[in-house]
């Protein structure tokens, strides 16, 4: 083998292990942008749509989708050039973090829903319930009429 061979193996294993270093650099920063357990557990509020609203703020995934992305990237560059003995735990690691991320984002969004919803479903409360004590103050003056009617008749 020529020394030209053993460099270009050398550079290429370097170059296969600095790709490695890479994807698994990208994936902690974007395991490190996910929100922490207690930060979704734990919010405090004086109302239930507070309460929302602080749940909606810590699903914020942050630069994990961007990490992700380049942790991707880097995986496939590697791949392609075939630079990585094993690289199966990279690509469920990959997986792992981008289900994690996306169940994030869809929590986040479903909680966005709600949040919006709630206030409309207050005000569709405080209207039934403002129509039903009126209802209850109309059959109110019907049956006070009744009764006095019914004594102006007994009077008589």
């Amino acid at each position: 083998m020529s020394q030209s061979t053993l460099d270009d193996d050398e550079l290429f294993g370097e170059a296969a292990s600095e790709i490695r270093e890479d994807v698994e650099s990208s994936l902690e920063s974007a395991r490190a942008s996910l929100p922490e357990a207690d930060d979704i557990w734990d919010v405090e509020a004086d109302n239930t749509l507070g309460v929302l609203n602080a749940l909606r703020s810590a699903f914020d995934v942050g630069d994990a989708e961007e990490e992700l992305r380049d942790a991707k990237k880097w995986y496939t560059m590697g791949e392609r050039a075939d630079a990585f003995e094993d690289a199966d735990d990279l690509a469920e690691e990959i997986e792992t973090v981008g289900e994690l991320v996306e169940d994030v984002e869809d929590a986040k969004e479903q909680v966005g829903d709600l949040a919006s919803t709630v206030p409309q479903l207050r005000s569709q409360l405080e209207e039934f319930e403002a129509e039903s004590e009126a209802a209850e103050d109309d059959d109110a003056d019907v049956d006070a009429d009744a009764d006095a009617d019914a004594e102006a008749e007994a009077e008589a």
